[in-house]
C-alpha cells in the first residue's frame, strides 16, 4: 500500500507549531497541541473579514469605486448631513482628495466605476443632478432623464455606466434603467420590479442588482442580471437586506451587512449559478461604502447604529490549515 511519501513526495513533519505558509496538500503534526494537521484548497467559501484603517470621516449612504481592495474610493454621503468628502483607501489607509461639487446623500448606491473613474447622481431635492470622476476633480455632467435618488449603479468607468431604480420625493419607487455612454443618457428596459437600496455591481453590460426595498417599505429577497438589453430574474438570495456593501461582477458578486431588518453582518456570495452564505462582518452596520472584487473586497462606514468610520477588509486565503480527528 502507497503511504503518504509515496503519493506526496515527502514526510508528515513533526514540528512545535504551525507552519506559516503551508502548500495544499502539505501534512504535519503539531506537538504542542498534539493535532494532526494539513493544508487545503482555500477559496472563496473560506474567505474572512479583519479590520482595515479608519475613514477620516465617519460617514454612511455613501457613494463607492473600486476595482481592487488597495485602489477604492468613497464619496458624499451622510456624516449626518449631506457631505462633499471624497476619500481614497490604498489598501491601509484613507485619505481626503477633492470634495464633490455639491454634498449629497441617498444619492448613487451599489459599486460602479473605478477609483479613477466614477459617476455619482442625484439627491434630494435635486434628483437629476449627475458628476463624474476623472481620479482628481469631480465635474458636472449631464442630467439623468429621469429623477431619481437612493438608485442602483454598476459600470467599468465613468463612460459606460448603468443607473437603475431609486425612488422619488414621497417615496414613490422607480423602476427605469438608464445608460451612459460618456455623453448622454439612453433609457432602455426597465428593472423586473420597482427597487432602491440594493446592492448592485458589475458593468453597464452585465450587471447584478440584489435585494433592496420596494413598494410599500418592503425588502426584496430576489436577484435580478442585466445582460446589455434586458433584465433577468436569477435567484432568491439567502438574506433579505437593504443598504448593504456589494463588490464583484454579475457572474461572482459578493454582498455583506445591511437593514434586515435592523443592522446584519451576513455575507453571501454569488458564484453565478447559486447563493451561499460565508463569514460574517465583525460588525453589524448598514449604508455601506463598496469596494473591491468578490476575493478581496472592504467595506466602510455606515450605521452601527451611529455612524462609524470603521473599515473592514475582506480577504480570501489559497490553503486554510484543517485540523485531523478521528470522526
Amino acid at each position: 500500500m502507497a503511504d503518504y511519501k509515496n503519493i506526496k513526495g515527502f514526510n508528515i513533519q513533526y514540528l512545535d507549531s504551525d507552519p506559516p505558509n503551508p502548500i495544499e496538500g502539505q501534512m504535519w503534526f503539531n506537538s504542542t497541541s498534539q493535532t494532526l494537521k494539513g493544508a487545503e484548497a482555500g477559496g472563496i467559501p473560506a474567505g474572512t473579514w479583519a479590520s482595515g484603517g479608519s475613514l477620516n470621516t465617519a460617514k454612511a449612504s455613501m457613494g463607492s469605486a473600486g476595482t481592487s481592495q488597495n485602489a477604492a474610493i468613497t464619496f458624499g454621503g451622510a456624516a449626518p448631513g449631506a457631505t462633499a468628502i471624497t476619500e481614497e483607501y490604498n489598501g491601509t489607509s484613507w485619505t481626503e482628495l477633492n470634495d464633490l461639487n455639491t454634498a449629497r446623500s441617498e444619492a448613487s448606491r451599489g459599486l460602479g466605476g473605478s477609483s479613477t473613474s466614477a459617476i455619482y447622481g442625484s439627491s434630494p431635492p435635486t434628483t437629476t443632478a449627475v458628476e463624474s470622476w476623472n481620479g482628481t476633480s469631480w465635474t458636472e455632467i449631464t442630467e439623468f432623464n429621469t429623477g431619481r435618488y437612493n438608485h442602483n449603479v454598476a459600470g467599468a468607468n465613468s463612460t459606460a455606466f448603468l443607473v437603475f431604480g431609486g425612488e422619488i420625493p414621497g417615496g414613490g419607487f422607480r423602476t427605469e434603467t438608464e445608460v451612459w455612454n460618456g455623453t448622454s443618457w439612453t433609457e432602455v428596459n426597465n428593472l423586473l420590479t420597482a427597487v432602491n437600496n440594493a446592492g448592485s455591481t458589475g458593468t453597464s453590460t452585465a450587471a447584478i442588482c440584489i435585494g433592496g426595498q420596494g413598494p410599500p417599505n418592503g425588502a426584496v429577497d430576489e436577484s435580478v442580471s442585466w445582460n446589455g438589453t434586458s433584465w433577468t430574474e436569477i435567484a432568491t438570495i439567502p438574506r433579505t437586506t437593504r443598504s448593504n456593501s456589494s463588490a464583484g461582477t454579475s457572474t461572482l458578486a459578493l454582498i455583506s451587512a445591511g437593514d434586515g431588518p435592523g443592522n446584519t453582518a451576513f455575507t453571501s456570495f454569488w458564484n453565478g449559478s447559486a447563493w451561499a452564505e460565508l463569514a460574517d462582518l465583525s460588525t453589524a452596520k448598514q449604508g455601506l461604502s463598496s469596494g473591491g472584487v468578490s476575493t478581496s473586497a472592504i467595506a466602510a462606514g455606515g450605521y452601527t447604529p451611529s455612524i462609524t468610520t470603521a473599515t473592514e477588509e475582506w480577504t480570501v486565503p489559497d490553503v486554510v490549515t484543517k485540523t485531523f480527528t478521528t470522526s
